[in-house]
C-alpha cells in the first residue's frame, strides 16, 4: 500500500493543479476520461513518474495503454463526507517505454459513491455525479518536472460498460463504439477531505477454476468453485458478434438450482455481448464484486470446460499472519471458514456480508470479531483506518454517537422502509457502539502501537459520553433500542432480536468493559483526569449491575449462557459469586446438550468463560458439538465460510426461511480467537507481544495441535500432542522476545528466544 511515509507532499498539495472533471451525456455507460500530452523531454529521460488520483466513484487508470496499478475499486470506501483517500502509483516504466506523447485514460464507475446502496431498495447515494481528480507528475533526469492534471482539456468517450453497480453486477456490450471525443465538465471535489491512502489497497489474490460443471434439473449450466469466495469470474472466449453470455452468482444451491433468495434485491449478474473478434475477448468485471461459490452461465459459445473460466479472489491487501491445524478435521475446517470469511468481508471496510443488498460496515460484527481478525491477518492499517472513519462518521451532525454501520450510507436512503425506526437510532447501542472501543483494544493487544491508540481515544470518548446520556437514573444501561444478543439460536428466524439474554444486562456489562479500557487508554496516553473519570464510570456502573442483576447465589438476571459468559469474561463478579456463576454457566451449557445457545453478544466469550474458570472439558465439548446449532454443524453441511445464522441452511438442505440469511458472515466465527489463544496457546502477555504467553490448554477430542503467528515481535510457533505419558510440546520464540511458558498444571517457566520443548 501507499502511505504518507513515502510521500513528501500532502494529498491536497499533490493535486493542487488538478480540477475535478466529470463526463456528461453518458446514457448510463461508464465513461473513459482521457488526455494525450507531449512530453517536454524524451521518454528515456524520465527519472520518475507518479500518478496521483482519487474519485467520486471508482476508477481504473491506464498510462500508455497499460494499467497504472494492479489494485482495483480505487479509492475504496471511506466516510466520503470527511475522508476521501488519494492513491499514488509509480508509473515510471509506463511513461519511459512510450513515445513522445503520453496518454492517460481513466474508466470511471459508480462504486460505493452512487451505486444505489442499502437494503430494501434504499438507493442510498452520496451524490449523483461521478468525477475524477488526478495528476501525472513527471520528473526528468535533469531535475525538471512536468505535470499532467485533470482539467477542461480532457475529453470523454464511452466504454463498453453499459451498467455496473456493486449489488447488481456489470454489463458490457462489446459491439458499441466509443463515440467521438466530447468535452468534459469541470466540477468540485472538496479538497479538505483528501487524505493519503490509509487502508490497504484492494487487489486480486488468487484464482480458482471450477471443480465441477454440470446441468441442473432446469437445464441451467452450473459451476462449483469448491469455496465460497468474493470476487468475480474472468474468461477469454471466441464467439460470434452479438453472442450474449450471462453469469449469475450464489453462495449455495437449493433444490439443485442456484440459491438466489438470500441475495434479496441484489441481482449479482454479469452480462457481456461479444463483438466477434477472431482473437478472442477477455471479460473481467472489475467495477463490481460478488460473494459466491456457485455460478450459472448461459449463452456460452461452444462447450464450456473448467480451463475456460476462473474465479478471481478479491479483497483488501491484508497479509496472512495466523495458522492453525489439529487432529480434528472439523475444527480445521472451522478455522479455514473463519479465514475465508475474513478475506471476503475485509474489502474496503469490514463488512457484514459480501453478497446481498447490504455489504455494510456493521459495527457489531467487527466488535465481536476483531481479536480473531488480528490473529489471522495483519489488520493494523485496515482497522486503524476504519476506526478513524467511525469517529469521523459519529462526529458528523446530527450524530453524536456511533451508528450501526460505518460508513453510514443508510442515512442517505431515498426509498424503502427503514427497518429501524428513527427514534431507535437516536441513542447509542451496546456492542455495535462499543466497536469503537473494542476494536481499538484488539489492535492495542495485537500491535502495541501507542500513537495509534492515542488517535483512537477520541472515538472512545464520544461513545462513552453518548452512553452516559442514555443511562437510566439507576445507573444501568437499560434504555433505548438494543440489538443485544442478536441471532440467539432460540429466536424465531423472523425475529433475530428476540434473545433470552436481558438487554439491560448485556448493555450494562458492555459499558463496564468499555469504560475500563477507556480508563486504561487514558492512563497510557497521559490523560489522568480522564482515566479517573472513566474508571469512576466503570465502578459506578459495576455497583449498579451487581445490585440489579446478580444474586447472592451467583445467578445473573435471565439465567442464560450469554449473561454468565459476559459477567465472567468482563470480570464483573465478586470473588464469592464468580465460582457460583461459573458453575451455573457450565450447567446451562450441559443442559443445552452442548448446543450453542448464544448470539452476537455471548458467542465470542462463552468458551473463554468456561475454560478460564476450570470448565475446560465443557468448553471443548461445546466447540466440538456437531448438532444444530453449533460451530461444527455448518461444517457438517459442507460450509466453507462462517454462516450468519447457526442454521442458515436447514438439515434438509433448504435455506433458512428468514429474510436475513447469509452464508459468509464472520461474527459467529469469533470462537477462533479462543482456538488460537487457548487450544493452541499463543497469547500476548503484553501489548504487541512485547512479552509472549505460551499456554496450550488441551482437552478431550483434540489429540494434537500446531500453529504459528507472525506477531509484531516476530514469528511464534507452537505445537503439542497428548500421549500416554502426558503432554509433549514445542514452542519457538522470536529473536529479541521473551515468553512465559504456562503448562496445564499451572507451572510457569520464563524462556527466551529459540525453540523450547515441554
Amino acid at each position: 500500500m501507499t502511505t504518507t511515509d513515502t510521500t513528501t507532499t500532502t494529498a491536497a498539495e499533490a493535486l493542487r493543479t488538478a480540477q475535478a472533471i466529470t463526463a456528461v451525456g453518458t446514457d448510463g455507460r461508464a465513461p473513459v476520461l482521457a488526455t494525450r500530452v507531449t512530453l517536454e523531454q524524451g521518454p528515456r529521460t524520465v527519472a520518475h513518474a507518479e500518478l496521483v488520483a482519487t474519485a467520486h466513484g471508482v476508477y481504473g487508470a491506464s498510462v500508455n495503454g497499460a494499467p497504472a496499478t494492479e489494485s482495483v475499486l480505487n479509492p475504496g470506501w471511506t466516510v466520503y463526507e470527511s475522508r476521501l483517500q488519494v492513491q499514488r502509483f509509480d508509473v515510471t516504466e509506463h511513461v519511459r517505454s512510450g513515445t513522445e506523447d503520453v496518454e492517460l485514460s481513466v474508466v470511471l464507475g459508480r462504486g460505493w459513491f452512487n451505486g444505489d446502496f442499502g437494503f430494501t431498495d434504499a438507493e442510498a447515494n452520496y451524490g449523483d455525479e461521478n468525477s475524477l481528480l488526478a495528476t501525472l507528475d513527471i520528473t526528468y533526469q535533469d531535475g525538471s518536472t512536468q505535470s499532467i492534471a485533470t482539467d477542461e482539456s480532457w475529453t470523454a468517450t464511452d466504454s463498453p460498460i453499459t451498467f455496473a453497480t456493486i449489488y447488481d453486477g456489470q454489463h458490457e456490450d462489446r459491439r458499441l463504439g466509443a463515440g467521438d471525443p466530447r468535452p468534459v465538465q469541470v466540477t468540485e471535489i472538496d479538497r479538505t477531505r483528501l487524505i493519503e491512502q490509509a487502508s490497504p489497497l484492494i487487489t486480486r489474490h488468487e484464482t480458482r477454476h471450477p471443480e465441477q460443471i454440470w446441468t441442473s434439473p432446469s437445464g441451467a449450466t452450473l459451476l462449483d468453485f469448491g469455496q465460497n469466495l468474493v470476487g468475480w469470474l474472468r474468461f477469454t472466449v471466441t464467439g460470434p458478434a452479438g453472442a450474449e453470455i450471462t453469469l449469475r452468482h450464489a453462495e449455495v444451491l437449493e433444490h439443485e438450482e442456484l440459491g438466489t433468495r438470500p441475495l434479496r434485491s441484489a441481482k449479482a449478474t454479469d452480462h457481456v455481448i461479444l463483438a466477434g473478434h477472431d482473437a478472442g475477448e477477455t471479460f473481467e468485471p472489475t467495477f463490481t464484486f460478488h460473494g459466491f461459490r456457485y455460478a450459472e452461465i448461459s449463452g456460452w459459445p461452444g462447450t464450456l470446460t473448467a480451463d475456460d473460466i476462473e474465479a478471481v479472489v478479491v479483497h483488501s491487501d491484508v497479509r496472512r499472519t495466523g495458522w492453525f491445524e489439529s487432529s480434528h478435521p472439523g475444527v480445521n475446517q472451522l478455522v479455514s471458514n473463519s479465514v475465508w470469511s475474513q478475506r471476503g468481508n475485509f474489502l474496503a471496510v469490514p463488512t457484514d456480508c459480501p453478497q446481498r443488498d447490504e455489504r455494510l460496515g456493521w459495527t457489531g460484527d467487527i466488535a465481536a470479531y476483531a481479536a480473531t481478525a488480528a490473529y489471522q491477518f495483519d489488520v493494523s492499517d485496515f482497522l486503524h483506518n476504519w476506526l478513524l472513519d467511525v469517529h469521523a462518521e459519529a462526529s458528523l451532525p446530527p450524530l453524536s454517537f456511533v451508528p450501526f454501520v460505518v460508513p453510514d450510507i443508510l442515512k442517505l436512503r431515498k426509498n424503502g422502509d427503514d427497518p429501524f425506526a428513527e427514534e431507535e437510532q437516536e441513542v447509542p447501542t451496546a456492542i455495535w457502539g462499543d466497536a469503537v472501543v473494542w476494536v481499538a483494544e484488539a489492535l492495542w493487544h495485537a500491535y502495541g502501537d501507542l500513537e495509534r491508540l492515542r488517535r483512537h481515544y477520541p472515538g472512545m470518548v464520544l461513545h462513552l459520553e453518548s452512553v452516559e446520556r442514555a443511562l437510566s437514573p439507576s445507573g444501568l444501561w437499560d434504555t433505548g433500542f438494543q440489538f443485544a444478543d442478536w441471532l440467539d439460536p432460540d429466536a424465531s428466524p423472523h425475529d433475530p432480536a428476540a434473545a433470552k439474554a436481558d438487554k439491560g444486562v448485556v448493555a450494562t456489562a458492555c459499558l463496564i468493559r468499555s469504560a475500563r479500557f477507556a480508563a486504561e487508554t487514558a492512563r497510557l496516553i497521559g490523560e489522568e483526569a480522564d482515566a479517573s473519570r472513566w474508571q469512576d464510570l466503570a465502578d459506578r456502573t459495576l455497583s449498579a449491575f451487581t445490585e440489579a442483576y446478580v444474586s447472592d447465589d451467583g445467578r445473573v438476571l435471565s439465567d442464560c449462557a450469554t449473561v454468565y459468559a459476559l459477567a465472567i469474561s468482563f470480570d464483573l463478579l465478586e470473588e464469592s459469586t464468580r465460582p457460583l456463576s461459573a458453575e451455573r454457566l457450565a450447567e446451562v451449557v450441559r443442559e443445552a446438550g452442548y448446543r450453542v445457545s448464544t448470539g452476537f453478544a455471548g458467542t465470542p466469550f462463552v468458551t473463554w468463560a468456561l475454560s478460564e474458570t476450570g470448565h475446560v472439558e465443557d468448553a471443548y465439548r461445546l466447540l466440538l458439538e456437531e448438532g444444530c446449532p453449533s460451530w461444527l454443524y455448518p461444517v457438517s453441511m459442507g460450509a466453507t465460510t462462517i454462516w450468519e445464522r447457526w442454521d442458515s441452511m436447514l438439515p434438509d438442505g433448504s435455506i433458512n426461511p428468514g429474510e436475513m440469511t447469509s452464508f459468509n458472515h464472520y461474527a459467529l466465527g469469533a470462537v477462533a480467537d479462543w482456538i488460537y489463544q487457548v487450544v493452541l496457546g499463543i497469547r500476548p502477555a503484553e501489548p504487541g507481544y512485547r512479552r509472549i504467553r505460551i499456554q496450550p490448554t488441551p482437552g478431550p477430542g483434540i489429540d494434537w495441535a500446531k500453529g504459528a503467528y507472525d506477531s509484531a515481535a516476530g514469528r511464534i510457533e507452537v505445537s503439542w500432542e497428548q500421549a500416554a505419558d502426558g503432554l509433549h510440546g514445542r514452542a519457538t520464540i522470536p529473536d529479541g522476545a521473551e515468553a512465559d511458558l504456562v503448562l496445564p498444571d499451572g507451572t510457569t517457566r520464563p524462556v527466551g528466544p529459540g525453540t523450547h520443548t515441554f
